[in-house]
Order: C-alpha cells, then sequence, then structure tokens
C-alpha cells in the first residue's frame, strides 16, 4: 500500500521549524529506551494466557483462549501466532463450526499477508466461505482483501499489473465500505485507503482524522492510521504534521510491542535523508531487531539493505572527526606523542570496525539469496555494532578528556614563554604523571568492558577449578591477567599489541597467558576460543 513507502521527500525537512517535533523525538527516545519493558510486559501477559489452557476440556472454550493468544502474537511474532491460529483451527474442525473455521482462515490470512508471503495468502483467502461470514466478518474479509491488493500493487511496482490490482482493492473497499454503518471505524478506515489510492489526499486524511482518535482504538491500529496519516500530509505540502504523526506512529508500535512495523524505519530513513544520521542509525538497527523478531523476512531484506548505507556514513563521520583529532594532536607539545600514540591506537580500531561492516556488508548481500541463515547473521551483527558503538563512545570520551588537557597545558606553557619562565614550564612537563594516566585509561577500558561483557569473569573462572579461580577485591573490575584476556576477547590477539596497550614486554604477556592456560581445565589450544566464545549483553 501507498503508506507503506518510504518517504524520500523528507530530505528538505528543517527540523527547527517543527514546534512538537523535538519533543516527539524525545518522547520516541525514551519509549525505545524501555522498548525491551514493553516487550517483555507483553510475553508476560501471553505466558499467563497460556497457563490458563486446559486442553482436553470445552472444546469452545479452548477455542476461545487459542485465539485470544493468537491474537497477542499476530504483530509480535510470526511463528508463534502461526502455531496457535493452527490449533485454533484445528480446534474449530473438530467442533465442525463453520463460523470458527472460517475466523481462523481470516486470522491465518492475516499474518500471512504481515509476513509478505502472497500466493500463501491468496489461497488462504479463496478458501473462505463468503456467503458463510456474517456482516462483520464479511467487512473484515473484503478489508483484507483490499489490503491484500494495495499491497500486492506496491509490492511488485509494475504498472501493467497495479492497475488491475488497484481496481480488484478499489472494488472491495466499495463492498467493505457498503458493508459499514456510516461513521464507524471500518466505514471510514476502508474509505481512506480507497481515497489514497485514487489520489484523492484531502478526503483521505480526513477519513483518517475522523478515526484516529476513536476511544479503544490499540496501539497497532493507532499506528497504521498515523504512519498513512503521514504520508497524506505530506503529499499535500503539511511537512510539519505529517512528520510528527510518523514519530506518534513509531511510538505507538514500540509501546504496544508490534515488531511487525514499518513506522520505524520509514522514520530512519527519512531521518537519514535530513542529515540526523546518528538517530537514523539508532532507529534503523531497532527496526531490524523488531524484523528478525517477528520473522518478517521481507521486512529483513529491505531493512538490510537500507542499514548498511547508514553505518557506512557513521562511519565516515567518525573517521573524519578522528582526521581532525590527529592533525592538532600533531601540532602541540612533547606530551601530545602521547596522545598521538592513543590516536593511533584508536585508528587501529576503527579499521577493524570498518573491516567488520564490510563484512556485515558482504553477509547483507548473502542475504538477498538465502533466508536460512538471515537471524544467525543478523545476530552476530548486532552485537559486532553494539560493541563497536560502545568503543567508540568510549575512544572518543578518553580523547575529548585529553584534548582538553592539551588545550590547558597548551595554554598555560604558551603564557610562561610569553614571560619568559622557562623553568616554569620544565616543572609543568616534570609533573605529567604518565603513571596515573595509563591507570585511568585502565580503569575506564575496564568500566567499558565489563558493561559489554558484565558475565566475563564469572565465565572466565569456569575454566578453572576452585582454587585457581581468581579473586579480586570489591573495588577492581579486572586485574592485569582479566585484562590481557579481555583484549583478546575484543579481537587483539598479538602479543606485541597487547604489550603496547598495557605497557608491559612481550616476555610478560606471553609469561601472564602460558601461566593462566596451564591452570586452566581447558587444553592450551582450545583456551582463547572459549574466551571468543562469552558473550556480550
Amino acid at each position: 500500500m501507498k503508506y507503506t513507502v518510504v518517504l524520500l521527500g523528507f530530505l528538505s525537512i528543517s527540523f527547527s521549524g517543527f514546534s512538537d517535533t523535538p519533543g516527539l523525538l524525545n518522547k520516541l527516545d525514551k519509549a525505545l529506551a524501555k522498548k525491551d519493558s514493553f516487550t517483555n510486559s507483553k510475553l508476560t501477559k501471553i505466558e499467563t494466557l497460556k497457563d490458563r489452557l486446559r486442553v482436553g476440556g470445552d472444546a469452545v472454550l479452548i477455542f476461545n483462549q487459542y485465539l485470544e493468544i493468537f491474537n497477542e502474537y499476530k504483530t509480535l511474532n510470526f511463528d508463534s501466532a502461526y502455531a496457535y491460529q493452527k490449533k485454533a483451527y484445528n480446534t474449530a474442525i473438530k467442533l465442525n463450526d463453520t463460523s470458527k473455521i472460517n475466523r481462523s482462515k481470516i486470522d491465518l490470512a492475516f499474518i500471512l499477508l504481515s509476513s509478505g508471503m502472497f500466493i500463501e495468502t491468496k489461497e488462504v483467502i479463496d478458501a473462505i466461505e463468503i456467503s458463510s461470514l456474517d456482516q462483520k466478518s464479511k467487512i473484515e474479509y473484503y478489508g483484507l482483501k483490499v489490503r491484500y491488493y494495495y499491497d500486492l500493487c506496491d509490492f511488485v511496482k509494475d504498472k501493467s499489473y497495479c492497475d488491475s490490482y488497484l481496481n480488484s482493492g478499489n472494488q472491495y473497499a466499495d463492498l467493505a465500505i457498503n458493508l459499514s454503518t456510516f461513521g464507524s471505524y471500518d466505514y471510514f478506515f476502508n474509505s481512506g485507503l480507497k481515497n489514497l489510492q485514487q489520489g484523492n489526499l484531502q478526503r483521505g486524511i480526513s477519513d483518517y482524522k475522523s478515526i484516529i482518535n476513536t476511544p479503544g482504538l490499540d496501539g497497532h491500529q493507532y499506528a497504521i492510521l498515523a504512519s498513512t496519516l503521514s504520508y497524506m500530509l505530506y503529499s499535500t505540502g503539511q511537512k510539519s504534521e505529517g512528520f510528527n504523526f510518523l514519530i506518534r506512529a513509531a511510538i505507538a508500535d514500540i509501546e504496544y510491542s508490534t515488531k511487525e512495523n514499518i513506522a520505524l524505519f520509514k522514520l530512519a530513513d527519512t531521518l537519514f535523508h535530513a542529515g540526523d544520521n546518528e538517530r537514523a542509525y539508532h532507529y534503523m538497527q531497532e527496526a531490524m531487531a523488531d524484523a528478525e523478531f517477528y520473522g518478517a523476512r521481507h521486512r529483513q531484506l529491505r531493512v538490510g539493505t537500507m542499514l548498511p548505507v547508514i553505518m557506512g556514513k557513521q562511519l565516515a563521520l567518525v573517521e573524519e572527526k578522528n582526521s581532525l583529532i590527529y592533525k592538532y594532536a600533531l601540532s602541540v607539545t612533547v606530551l601530545s606523542l602521547l596522545i598521538v600514540a592513543f590516536i593511533v591506537i584508536i585508528f587501529i580500531q576503527l579499521k577493524k570496525l570498518k573491516a567488520a561492516e564490510q563484512s556485515r556488508s558482504a553477509a547483507n548481500a548473502a542475504l538477498l539469496h538465502t533466508n536460512k541463515t538471515i537471524t544467525e547473521t543478523n545476530t552476530a551483527l548486532r552485537d559486532a555494532n553494539r560493541i563497536k558503538d560502545e568503543y567508540i563512545g568510549y575512544y572518543f570520551n578518553i580523547n575529548s578528556e585529553y584534548i582538553d588537557k592539551i588545550e590547558r597545558f597548551k595554554t598555560s606553557i604558551s603564557q610562561k614563554l610569553e614571560m619568559g619562565r622557562y623553568d616554569d614550564i620544565k616543572k609543568s612537563i616534570y609533573k605529567i604523571d604518565l603513571k596515573k594516566e595509563r591507570e585511568d585509561l585502565s580503569q575506564s577500558f575496564d568500566r567499558v568492558f565489563i558493561k559489554l561483557f558484565p558475565d566475563f569473569v564469572k565465565e572466565f573462572n569456569s575454566y578453572f577449578k576452585d582454587e585457581d579461580r581468581i579473586e579480586l577485591p570489591p573495588d577492581v573490575l579486572l586485574n592485569t591477567e582479566l585484562r590481557i584476556f579481555a583484549l583478546i576477547r575484543l579481537g587483539i590477539h598479538d602479543n606485541d599489541r597487547i604489550a603496547k596497550i598495557l605497557d608491559y614486554s612481550v616476555n610478560t604477556i606471553y609469561s601472564y597467558k602460558t601461566r593462566i592456560k596451564n591452570k586452566s581445565f581447558v587444553p592450551n589450544d582450545e583456551f582463547e576460543d572459549k574466551i571468543m566464545a562469552i558473550k556480550a549483553h
């Protein structure tokens, strides 16, 4: 359908002109921060419904219970929704109840269409006996046919087919409208879709605004209305209101735990073209996570095509900033040489991240040819992205702190040079405590690493007997031995590089590693593989 089209036209948006936009974006960010909580609440509700199931009892009651669980799953997870729909259908068959059988078929068609399985959807829809449906079910059936043909046209994007699909969709929209009570939700919803497809955008806007604040509207219904309104408003030049409705649609999807959604993807794409790459990158990652959670393969492919583009721009911005930092560091005193060393380390890490991104792009290309490995590939990439984000932030915070120190040091030296206080300059240089700076760096590294791998010490100790396990003081996150293997977990295996980072000799690093491996009951040649298997959270 047209309301699923990406709004590339938002390229010209100026957010400063939208009075409500900053507040809505902040509300969206807060909702994303609680996204897992919303999802867990819904899963808890579903588990409660499952606990009430009484298999072998009254078949009608069991059918209704299956249907209730299906309704909770249908926008959350395709596989689970499909499983409970099949249970409901089999129960309806046993009851030989035509209305319940048709109810199950309509539900099946809904989730198949949501997952982009058009052929399967048509097979199920065509198998429904229309004559046996009551009025409400007929409206729902015709509405499903409307969505099927409009979505099919949007999918194929070929005028030679689309004209036929749109004509069919319009005919079924008329049937749904004629059966609906004037002024009802179903009436305006189907009328709005038809007006949208026929280009009557002002009428479509009027239709949807008539029902978007209907009492009892659930989050999924609101998100669909808001997303469609966003497209129509923008198409009629009402960019500010249209963009704000798109944000509201994304918020509704998150708060309702709707994983089969499009608003967040559209919003990320819009922000990317408007220049807000950081938000676009974050939102696109969340859109991919939702697509994977639901199991919508067509949505994963669509998001997977756009995500590498945004990630590439994000990496380019990071590299540009690093270049400026590097050039500035070269212009200062002897102390700046120490900062250059840290920048070089950061640059090396960023090159590794860039290589990882290239691998991810290759995985996305393969994703177009195979659905079998898509979930595992994207899960691994999400972990890599999270590690990358944490350490990019970590290294930029470190750089920022050192640049501030350099600025203050430069100012002090300049003043003393102007005053001819050369002895004071020497004293200032001798006051630099490199040991303290390195300790602070190590502690910062420890905090970021433990944030990413909170169970690292526990899992590390599980490879040793009780008497050989490392016991840390309460205020210590990692010691030297743990820090060496933490760097290995991050992909730094070279002893020379580890020695430079930790300011030890290569022989010392080798001795630490050998001593630790000899104590472990894991074979030496498998120990580092075990370390690499420790998961981030």
